[in-house]
C-alpha cells in the first residue's frame, strides 16, 4: 500500500506542467501496464479538473489507455461536446457509458448488521458492493480513479472509493448508501472523512476489491484564488487511504469556510453548463443549510435548470411528493413502494428541505412557478432576481445590494459553509 505522490497546500498553485510531473512520477512506480481503465468523474465535475488529468494519463499510456468510463453515477451520458470540452485530445472512442440500472456486477455483500452499527441504528438492510462489469471483467490491469476530494452532503468528503462503489455503482447500492447517509443526517457528515457510508465503502474495498484489478486513486484538491480562478491546490496519488485522507485534509482548509455569523440572506448562482436539475442543483440547499439562521431566505438563480431528476423515474418521484422533509419522506418510504425501491430519491428529498427552518427561493431558466411550488419551493423570476442580484457585479462572500447584505456564492460544488454555533466538530 502506496502513497505515489503528494503535494499541496492552502496557498499552492499547481502548474499544468507540475501536475503533469506528479503524474507521471507516480505512474513511473507502478511499472510497466499494458491495458490501463480510467474512471473520472463526469461533466458535473468539471471544476474537479479531472479531464485534464486523463488526457495526461492518455498521454503516458497512450493506446494502453483501452477505456475511459465517466463514472456517472444516476447521472446522464455525457455528451461529444461534453466529453471535447473536459477531456481534450482525449480519444473518443475510448469512451464508454456507465448504465446503472443494466451495467452492474455485485461483488460482495456488506452484512446489515454492519450498517446498523454505523448507523446508530437507523438502518439494517445489507449494502450490495456494485461496479461496472468493465472494472471485474475488462481485463484491465490497471483502474485510474481519478477525482476531487470536495465536502459532500451524501458521504462527508467526495471522492476516494465513492468514485468506483457509487460512480460507476448499481441502482440497489446507490440508492442504500444515499439513504444511510440522509437518515444519519447531513450536518453531521459533511466536512468529514470518517463516516457511516465511508465506513460501509471501505468494508467493500477491504473485502471485495480483490475481485478487481488494482486501482490507483488519483485526488485532486481544488480551489479559487485571490484573483477568482481556479486552481489546484493539491494532487495526492495512491492505492489506499492515505491519499484521500491528505486530500481530505486539505480540502477542508480549502474548500471549507466556517462562519463567525450566520447568514440571512444568500443568493446562489448555478452555472448552466454544470446545473440543469435540482438534482445537482440543489447543492445550494446542501451546501449552505449550516451557514443559513432561521428564517433565512437562499435565492438560487438557476439559468440552467429544466427538471428535478436526472433519471426519468426520481424526477417522477419529486415531481409527486416534493422535498418536504425528514418526517414525511420517512413516512412516505413506509407508504409506497416506489419510493422504497428508490431510495436514493428519497435521500434527496430530505436533503432539499429546509427542514421549515428558512425559505428556498429558486429562479429557474425553464420550470414554471407552478412546477416550483409544487415540490415546496418557493418561486421566484430569474429575469428580475438576476437584474437585482447580478452575478456579474457580485462576489464571492459578503456584499451589499440595495442597502441589503446578502452573502453571494458563485458556484456551491467547490465549496461547503458553516456558521461555526451550528457545526459541533
Amino acid at each position: 500500500m502506496s502513497l505515489y505522490f503528494g503535494a499541496g497546500s492552502p496557498t499552492t498553485e499547481m502548474s499544468l506542467a507540475e501536475v503533469k510531473a506528479g503524474l507521471f512520477s507516480a505512474l513511473d512506480k507502478l511499472g510497466a501496464r499494458k491495458k490501463v481503465l480510467a474512471v473520472p468523474p463526469d461533466f458535473t465535475r468539471m471544476h474537479s479538473q479531472s479531464g485534464v488529468l486523463t488526457a495526461m494519463a492518455w498521454q503516458y499510456y497512450g493506446e494502453r489507455l483501452t477505456d475511459v468510463l465517466p463514472a456517472l453515477g444516476t447521472h446522464k451520458a455525457m455528451t461529444d461536446t461534453e466529453i471535447a470540452t473536459m477531456f481534450g485530445a482525449t480519444p473518443r472512442g475510448l469512451f464508454r457509458v456507465h448504465d446503472w440500472r443494466n451495467d452492474v456486477v455485485t461483488l460482495g455483500e456488506v452484512p446489515g448488521s454492519f450498517l446498523y452499527d454505523v448507523s446508530e441504528g437507523k438502518v439494517d438492510y445489507p449494502w450490495p458492493a456494485q461496479v461496472n462489469k468493465l472494472l471485474r471483467d475488462g481485463g484491465h490491469d490497471l483502474i485510474l480513479s481519478i477525482g476531487q476530494v470536495v465536502p459532500h452532503e451524501v458521504i462527508g468528503m467526495a471522492n476516494y472509493n465513492k468514485n468506483i462503489f457509487v460512480g460507476t455503482g448499481g441502482s440497489i447500492g446507490i440508492h442504500r448508501s444515499h439513504f444511510l447517509g440522509a437518515v444519519y443526517g447531513m450536518e453531521r457528515m459533511m466536512g468529514r472523512a470518517d463516516t457511516p457510508v465511508r465506513r460501509v465503502l471501505n468494508y467493500a474495498s477491504e473485502h471485495f476489491g480483490k475481485h478487481m484489478p488494482p486501482i490507483v486513486y488519483v485526488q485532486t484538491v481544488v480551489g479559487k484564488n485571490d484573483a477568482g480562478d481556479l486552481v489546484i491546490r493539491g494532487l495526492y496519488i495512491g492505492d489506499d487511504t492515505e491519499c484521500f485522507e491528505l486530500a481530505a485534509a486539505l480540502s477542508l482548509k480549502v474548500n471549507f469556510q466556517m462562519m463567525n455569523r450566520e447568514i440571512k440572506k444568500a443568493v446562489v448562482f448555478l452555472d448552466p453548463h454544470e446545473f440543469r436539475s435540482t438534482w445537482l442543483g440543489n447543492k445550494s440547499v446542501y451546501r449552505t443549510r449550516m451557514a443559513l439562521a432561521d428564517n433565512a431566505e437562499l435565492i438560487v438563480l438557476a439559468p440552467g435548470v429544466h427538471e428535478f431528476g436526472e433519471d426519468a423515474a426520481i424526477d417522477k418521484l419529486i415531481r409527486k411528493y416534493g422535498y418536504c422533509g425528514t418526517p414525511k419522506t420517512l413516512e412516505l418510504v413506509k407508504e409506497d413502494p416506489a419510493l422504497a425501491r428508490n431510495l436514493s430519491a428519497a435521500a434527496h428529498l430530505i436533503h432539499g428541505s429546509s427542514e421549515g427552518r428558512f425559505t428556498i427561493r429558486y429562479c429557474p431558466g425553464h420550470l414554471t412557478r407552478e412546477e416550483i411550488e409544487s415540490v415546496h419551493f418557493a418561486y421566484g423570476d430569474l429575469k428580475e432576481y438576476s437584474a437585482k442580484y447580478d452575478p456579474a457585479k457580485l462576489k464571492d462572500g459578503w456584499n451589499v445590494v440595495d442597502g441589503e447584505e446578502i452573502f453571494y456564492i458563485s458556484n456551491p460544488g467547490l465549496g461547503l459553509w458553516a456558521y461555526e454555533g451550528r457545526f459541533k466538530d
